[in-house]
């Protein structure tokens, strides 16, 4: 139903939903309601009962009208909504990318009775690549899901029988310096380093299955230490952490690449923990860049998935450091001699 006292200015359209999709696509206290609200501040919306009202300008209102029907689909789909399905889905329609329902509704796992599926476009892409190539490298700041995303992968991989075992790594920057205070053996040593990645399986699957699958060594989790002088074959690899391997860690860990193998490497630049050096994720994205079957994947503050002030923080922090790097030139330009400015 629309009504208008001016069409070209005003509309009212009211949008019947199913109750089980109401209380889905409203969330606790209505909490996404305020987020629809939010992503189109013009327009009014007025629910009672099954009913959505939307009030405003005519364009303004047919955005949000699009957005509330593809939230329902997402609903109807099993995708558990949250703000930022809401703010992801506002920004695919708004980029004429295609329909959010479509692109964000195919799950990559079901974990008890959790689905774990790509949340933003920048998410989706970086899925559909890992499915396309051999190698993937996963760019992006805290919060994107870059790790998370590549280990669901991995784990849909070896349930489909497409790779005979799972290897994550990490490096362990630290390993000269602390790891001899911290007691136990070796193992229990480089376990607070690996720790997040046993969690992440724990979520995926069945934890009593875990330590059986670790035992057999069909799931493999070990510092990038270990890698040197392997070859995997048949084998889903997962790499973590990856700004903080020197440029011969990644050399190494990417010619271990065997017959039948995947790789993906995950890493945020803007965070290396290098004592001294170059990272090899910088200098990797430059030496390997346009080869076939590599990709590099790029997520952004847009992919972040935790609370939304996590975006709100990386996008401050690389104003900050893009501002330091430009007073760093402008005062290296101030130093140099007169007549040594222009020269080339």
């Amino acid at each position: 139903m629309a009504t208008s006292d001016s069409p070209a200015e005003s509309v009212s359209i009211e949008i019947e939903v199913d109750g089980v999709a109401m209380v889905r696509l409203l969330g606790p206290q209505d909490r996404l309601l305020s987020t629809i609200e939010k992503q189109h501040p013009g327009v009014d919306v007025l629910v009672r009962g099954n009913h959505v009202t939307l009030s405003g300008p005519a364009s303004d209102v047919a955005a949000a009208r699009a957005l509330v029907d593809e939230l329902v689909q997402l609903v109807r789909s099993g995708a558990d909504l949250g703000p930022v399905e809401v703010a992801s889905s506002a920004r695919i329609l708004g980029s004429g990318s295609g329909s959010p329902a479509e692109l964000l509704s195919q799950a990559i796992l079901t974990s008890r009775g959790k689905s774990i599926r790509p949340k933003t476009l920048g998410q989706k892409n970086y899925v559909d690549a890992i499915d396309q190539n051999t190698i993937v490298f996963g760019i992006g700041p805290a919060g994107t899901g870059k790790t998370y995303l590549a280990m669901a992968k991995a784990v849909q991989a070896l349930q489909r029988k497409e790779v005979d075992r799972i290897i994550l790594s990490r490096p362990a920057i630290e390993a000269g310096e602390r790891l001899g205070f911290l007691p136990g053996t070796l193992t229990d040593k480089i376990d607070p380093y690996l720790r997040p990645l046993y969690d992440a399986l724990n979520e995926m699957m069945d934890p009593e299955l875990v330590p059986k699958l670790l035992a057999s060594g069909t799931v493999e989790v070990a510092p990038l230490a270990y890698m040197r002088g392997r070859t995997l074959n048949n084998s889903f690899v997962v790499l973590d952490e990856a700004q903080n391997t020197t440029p011969e860690q990644m050399k190494m860990f990417l010619t271990r690449l065997g017959f039948g193998s995947r790789m993906v490497v995950t890493g945020d630049i803007t965070q290396v923990d290098l004592p001294a050096g170059a990272s090899g994720l910088q200098l990797v994205t430059k030496v390997l860049a346009g080869i076939d079957d590599i990709y590099f994947a790029r997520l952004t503050s847009e992919d972040v998935v935790r609370h939304s002030l996590v975006g709100q923080i990386v996008d401050a922090y690389t104003k900050y450091d893009a501002q330091k790097q430009l007073e760093k030139f402008e005062r290296g330009e101030k130093s140099r001699p007169a007549g040594r400015k222009n020269r080339r």
